[in-house]
């Protein structure tokens, strides 16, 4: 049986949960190693030789080691084409540039504003500081274009990539959880075709997976 891959860092952070997403869906065995971030336990030279930005998650598979989630999940996908959902990540040139341009907009459009948003909305409160309405209110308007795309997107296509669920829409999947529990949710539900596709993405077993272990891990 092959060694289970690692994956380092705390369950709460969206880019970790974005991996574990992956690797569940892939039906890959993986060791999650959470790190207490609070005591720079992602700022050792341990870590630093994994991670040289000191940031998470961190993975390692065998001798090789990555860092940067989207990159994470791309590998995971190509190493084991035939494991798990075998479209997450296509199967044909075609496929995968539709996921990978839905990818770039995620990375580069929908991140952005929805990072600022889960900061200050989500984690502020918890750590105590104080919340930055203009970000707030500029990052929300920000993402009122984003979904006003994706809105029309969904109303031609089931998923952002096609017709198969993919890497393209797991990717949302973090920042979104977090928002849904904000002010913010109806920014989602008050989209008919972004609100469907929501409902159907966050009900997979993968996430449901990801999302009891944010509940029991932290």
């Amino acid at each position: 049986m092959a060694t289970p891959v690692k994956v380092y860092g705390p369950t709460l952070s969206t880019a970790v949960s974005r991996v574990l997403a992956c690797l569940i869906e892939k039906d890959v065995r993986f060791q999650l190693i959470p790190l207490n971030m609070s005591k720079g336990e992602h700022k050792k030279p341990d870590f630093l030789k994994i991670h040289p930005f000191g940031q998470v998650p961190a993975f390692e598979d065998d001798s090789i080691s990555l860092f940067e989630s989207r990159a994470i999940c791309r590998y995971i996908c190509e190493k084991h084409p035939e494991k798990g959902n075998r479209a997450l990540y296509g199967t044909n040139p075609l496929a995968k540039a539709s996921i990978d341009q839905w990818l770039e907009a995620e990375g580069q459009n929908f991140n952005p504003p929805t990072s600022v948003l889960v900061f200050q909305l989500a984690f502020a409160p918890r750590m105590k500081i104080k919340q930055d309405e203009g970000a707030i209110n500029l990052n929300g308007e920000k993402l009122a274009k984003v979904l006003d795309v994706y809105e029309r997107r969904l109303g031609e296509s089931r998923f952002l990539a096609g017709d198969e669920f993919s890497l393209a829409d797991l990717s949302h999947l973090p920042n979104t959880q977090y928002l849904m529990s904000t002010s913010k949710s109806e920014m989602f539900t008050s989209r008919t075709h972004v609100s469907r596709w929501w409902s159907e993405i966050s009900a997979r077993d993968s996430w449901k997976q990801v999302v009891n272990m944010q509940a029991t891990r932290n």
